[in-house]
């Protein structure tokens, strides 16, 4: 029997084109892209939050091609770029809800396979970062410090 493939098996969602140009009707210079970019930080939400806040709401479809730097560079050079990573905090989020589900309901295993994975991904990225100097080197994933850090 012969399968039949269509040209996008396996892949969903839109894609970024891979020229990087700015469009012409784009009416936001360099510096005025960096002070929203540094209001929208100051306001608490995190570059990818940014980032869709500046497509939706301003226009600005790449941050990246008017400026010459992302997001995050932008919000480390203004010193607003979390401790943490978004990354890891989001995985820190999800373990902890995920332990509180496995407290309530023990007989969970599927949960608890999950858990594992997450934990082991949280561990590899908080590896990753320590030896890029990210985050410090003696930093350790523990569920009670994820707790503390996430209620923050």
């Amino acid at each position: 029997m012969a399968r039949i493939y269509s040209g996008r098996r396996g892949k969903s969602g839109s894609k970024k084109p891979p020229i990087k140009f700015v469009p012409r009707w784009v009416r936001y210079k360099k510096d005025e892209v960096e002070r929203l970019v540094v209001k929208l930080a100051r306001e608490g939400h995190s570059s990818a939050v940014v980032g869709q806040i500046l497509r939706d709401q301003y226009g600005i479809p790449d941050v990246k091609a008017i400026t010459g730097k992302t997001i995050t560079k932008i919000m480390k050079e203004n010193k607003l770029y979390p401790e943490i990573p978004e990354d890891l905090m989001s995985l820190l989020k999800k373990a902890v809800k995920l332990r509180e589900h496995l407290e309530k309901h023990k007989a969970d295993k599927h949960s608890l396979k999950g858990l594992q994975n997450l934990e082991s991904k949280i561990r590899r990225l908080a590896k990753y970062y320590s030896r890029e100097g990210v985050m410090p080197k003696d930093w350790q994933y523990s569920y009670e410090e994820a707790k503390l850090i996430v209620r923050k």
